[in-house]
């Protein structure tokens, strides 16, 4: 089975509601994603760091319960693990306050096993912050001439607004290696201040990759690609809890969708049909929902029993 490869950052995340702490969740961006799919079958690794600490050993742990392999999270023997604290409004939406006690970040690990099709999974402020941007660099540029498929999640948040200018050239690197790029209104906002996403597309997107994707909230989805091609997705209607997780669950749900119906990194380069995009952005969107409609960061057990099971039945027939 093809493989999907996750490098950015963990945190244990804090939740409020009403200034009251409701819940404490393993998470991070793109570590979301990944128990999402593992909890739907999808084979997965986790690149990342963590504090040698209660909260550190209980992150490895949830990986590995969950299907991940976990044994390229970096440990690192002195610091204590970074916290996310997440304040829910009344739309249950998250404003975050970030707290790291690393002394020095650095990600010492051995580059996992990549084969042609695998997927990498990267973004948030992870992927371009300048202190490790060689090593993610180095590790992107592996994963790109083994023939991995590169799903980039820009994920920028407020909390950098001053750092722009310094992650510019990080950022337009990882535009470039992209096969995939996937956004939210809130980012482009903040890096680009620009909220439409033709406008976003036109000037900021397509000179790196073709292929991109503008998420905003509750309004519809926005897919962009070559050939012209540009189609709105209303996303699903569901009883939200908390949003907290929604973009990490888009990205797992999209990835799980390429892998599902056997989408191939040359037939990304040909460019997809519209039936492709239905497909993938079809599952971005129900696993997007079903992570909201609770207070974890991550699809349901139940929900990801099942898809594991459409995962197998879909598998054995492209094999056939």
């Amino acid at each position: 089975m093809r493989k999907v490869i996750g490098i950015g950052e963990t945190v244990l995340d804090i939740i409020f509601r009403d200034e009251q702490p409701i819940s404490a969740v393993p998470g991070g961006s793109t570590f979301n994603a990944m128990v999402s799919l593992g909890r739907s079958g999808v084979k997965g690794s986790m690149i990342s760091e963590t504090g040698n600490d209660r909260i550190g050993h209980n992150i490895i742990g949830f990986l590995e319960k969950n299907g991940v392999d976990a044994s390229n999270i970096n440990v690192y023997p002195e610091s204590k693990s970074p916290l996310s604290l997440a304040f829910l409004n009344e739309q249950n939406d998250a404003e975050y306050i970030f707290y790291k006690d690393h002394p020095n970040d650095r990600i010492d690990y051995i580059y996992p096993d990549i084969q042609p099709d695998d997927i990498v999974l990267y973004g948030s402020y992870f992927a371009l912050n300048p202190v490790i941007r060689s090593q993610v660099y180095a590790f992107l540029d592996y994963a790109r001439q083994h023939g991995a498929i590169l799903y980039y999640d820009v994920n920028f948040r407020a909390s950098h607004q001053n750092e722009v200018m310094k992650i510019t050239p990080n950022l337009l690197e990882n535009l470039e290696m992209a096969d995939i790029v996937r956004g939210s209104s809130e980012d482009f906002d903040i890096l680009f201040k620009k909220n439409d996403p033709d406008t976003v597309y036109r000037t900021q997107i397509s000179f790196y990759t073709h292929k991109f994707i503008y998420t905003r909230a509750s309004q519809p989805a926005e897919v962009r690609a070559e050939n012209g091609f540009s189609k709105q997705y209303p996303v699903l209607a569901t009883k939200t809890v908390s949003t907290i997780g929604a973009g990490d669950n888009f990205n797992a749900g999209f990835i799980f969708g390429l892998i599902k119906n056997g989408i191939t990194h040359q037939e990304i380069d040909n460019g997809l049909t519209e039936a492709q995009w239905d497909c993938v952005i079809k599952s971005a969107l129900e696993f997007s929902a079903e992570c909201c409609r609770s207070i974890s960061n991550h699809v349901s057990v139940e929900f990801g029993a099942q898809k594991k099971k459409e995962l197998e039945e879909a598998l054995s027939t492209i094999e056939e």
